[in-house]
């Protein structure tokens, strides 16, 4: 299947890009600049360039494709998540860039479509497990945007072609800016990670990100949870973080100095949400290899420390 893809330079893509050249998939990927091109190119995809936010430019890129795999975003730092205007590249993505590539989906005959979601999406349901059936927490409008986009391939699937949203956990990876964020904060015993303790958070590693991907191409259409098997704590969480990397123990950074540097955003980072992955798993066989943050961070530490040791 020819696969063209957007967000191949950002924490999911490396990994996504090697995930879907080894399952024997033809992928053209969105590339902006020289640099990030021959990156992937060196993964063994094709590098396009293209603005997203070009209605036109979008429909020339996606010429000759059989699917689209939509996993561009634009995350603002946590200490920039109250600017105004700082949200405005990744509400886009959700939507314009969305919408484009719908269309031009519908237009070249793709029949396939892929869209990266988050299940922040949520609401706080305590220890209580929450599969697809719960709806989006509606107070959370900084989330609009997000729905707006699940919304836009959930009309794509109603003309009768196969549309796939995919609500990822928190990402966490070897290569992603997690770990440096993580490390740096440690210096001073704090940890990137806030809110009560016992609240649950539900995160997947950015290798199992991708090989989800690849189990997307072919699942039915509709809305899935694509999250490790076993949601941590935030206290647990954050344990195998600093275990991993034996920092000793980390405090949680207080709500409310989330709510002062996030703003509105805040409450969306602060739910409890052990989130279910079973409808995937289900429907595509897939399954993590990391079944938790615990394996997960464990492997990253083992990661970096060994490529420390080579240099």
């Amino acid at each position: 299947m020819k696969v063209f893809l957007t967000g191949a330079t950002g924490a999911i893509g490396p990994s996504t890009v090697r995930a879907l050249v080894d399952a024997g998939h033809d992928v053209r990927a969105v590339a902006r600049g020289a640099d990030k091109a021959a990156r992937v190119a060196e993964g063994g995809a094709e590098p396009i360039n293209v603005d997203l936010f070009d209605a036109d430019a979008v429909h020339d890129a996606t010429a000759g494709c059989d699917a689209i795999a939509h996993l561009a975003t634009n995350v603002p730092r946590i200490s920039r998540m109250a600017r105004r205007g700082s949200w405005n590249t990744h509400n886009r993505l959700r939507t314009d860039a969305t919408r484009h590539l719908i269309a031009a989906a519908e237009r070249h005959r793709i029949d396939t479509f892929v869209k990266e979601s988050v299940t922040f999406l949520y609401p706080d349901h305590g220890d209580q497990w929450i599969d697809e059936s719960v709806a989006p927490e509606p107070r959370a409008t900084l989330l609009a945007p997000t729905v707006e986009g699940e919304e836009l391939v959930g009309r794509f699937t109603d003309t009768g072609r196969r549309g796939v949203v995919l609500r990822f956990g928190l990402f966490y990876g070897t290569t992603s800016r997690s770990v440096d964020e993580g490390l740096r904060l440690a210096r001073g015993r704090a940890a990137t990670v806030a809110g009560p303790p016992d609240a649950y958070l539900s995160s997947i590693h950015t290798d199992d990100v991708a090989t989800a991907v690849v189990a997307a191409l072919d699942a039915p259409g509709g809305i899935y949870n694509v999250v490790d098997d076993e949601p941590l704590t935030r206290r647990d969480y954050v344990d195998a973080f600093a275990g991993a990397f034996d920092l000793g123990k980390l405090r949680l950074t207080p709500p409310w100095l989330l709510r002062v540097v996030a703003g509105s955003s805040a409450s969306a980072l602060l739910a409890s949400q052990r989130v279910s992955n079973h409808r995937f798993r289900t429907a595509t066989g897939w399954e993590p290899v990391y079944r938790s943050a615990r394996e997960g961070w464990a492997a990253i530490a083992e990661a970096r420390h060994g490529s420390a040791a080579t240099r």
